[in-house]
């Protein structure tokens, strides 16, 4: 059986990350990370994706809104090492 066609109402299809490989989406390090951070550059539901997936309040591990979160804290990483 096929899978369904992607529902364009729901914010993940359109998000620059959406043919990104999971374990780069939600990476915990850095240099792991990277491709998804420069997606997130670009992103059309990056404010979105940080209002829904809210990682600050539920422990995520990965890349939200352009950031990369782990345990729920934001990591810091330098915009030089983003590019």
């Amino acid at each position: 059986m096929p899978a369904p066609p992607p529902d364009v109402s729901d914010w993940r299809t359109q998000a620059a990350c959406a043919d990104l490989p999971q374990r780069t989406v939600f990476a915990t390090r850095r240099q792991h990370a990277l491709p998804a951070l420069r997606a997130c550059a670009a992103c059309p539901v990056r404010a979105r994706c940080l209002e829904v997936v809210a990682p600050q309040d539920n422990w995520f591990d990965g890349v939200s809104g352009g950031r990369l979160w782990r345990n729920g804290r934001e990591v810091r990483v330098l915009a030089a090492q983003a590019e």
